[in-house]
């Protein structure tokens, strides 16, 4: 329901902080590492509320790509919100998407909470679905390396979040890559393609 709140932070505890927004609500959000935000400073706060039975949580992250991140590990079997957070306090995205790239998962059990099976959980359930991120991090995949065509890229990286894989995708790049066209265009191609 919320994408972020602009406020001012008004108390940061160990698990969570508040977030004034400027009609005058607080909101209390549990955040990975409060303390990587600063008391009494205006923050773009990225939320995510998660309802549950007899609970409505939200959730603060710094950037877009934590939130990002944060909603991909809920998507593990055997991953909560508590177990993502933790694993996000350690503020190393990079490594967690090159272990799950490189099947790794004895990279993963250094995390809180994540044993030998949750982290071979997160391999398989995580394995092709990280590529926009490893993009936005700055590695290197076959989404990422397209040429200098922004709408080629982004064509790419919606077929990406529509569900297709790495190896589906990186076969039409080429083909796609041919044609000068909007990212519309390259999405209504590529389509055309995978369902033949």
């Amino acid at each position: 329901m919320y994408e972020y709140i602009n406020g001012l932070i008004t108390n940061i505890y160990p698990a969570y902080l508040v977030i004034c927004d400027r009609s005058g609500v607080g909101y209390k959000l549990f955040v990975a590492n409060p303390y990587r935000f600063e008391q009494n400073v205006e923050s773009h706060v990225y939320v995510e509320q998660i309802v549950r039975e007899n609970e409505i949580t939200m959730y603060g992250f710094i950037d877009e790509n934590e939130k990002i991140l944060f909603n991909k590990l809920l998507n593990v079997s055997g991953i909560g919100p508590k177990s993502a957070l933790a694993i996000l306090a350690s503020d190393d995205s990079v490594g967690l998407v090159n272990a799950v790239a490189n099947d790794d998962a004895t990279y993963l059990t250094q995390f809180p909470g994540v044993g030998k099976k949750t982290a071979q959980q997160i391999v398989l359930d995580l394995k092709g679905k990280l590529d926009d991120l490893a993009a936005s991090v700055g590695m290197t995949t076959p989404v990422s390396q397209s040429n200098s065509n922004q709408a080629l890229s982004d064509a790419l990286e919606a077929l990406n979040s529509l569900g297709y894989s790495t190896k589906e995708i990186a076969k039409l790049e080429k083909n796609l890559a041919a044609k000068h066209d909007t990212t519309d265009g390259y999405i209504r191609s590529a389509l055309k393609l995978l369902v033949n």
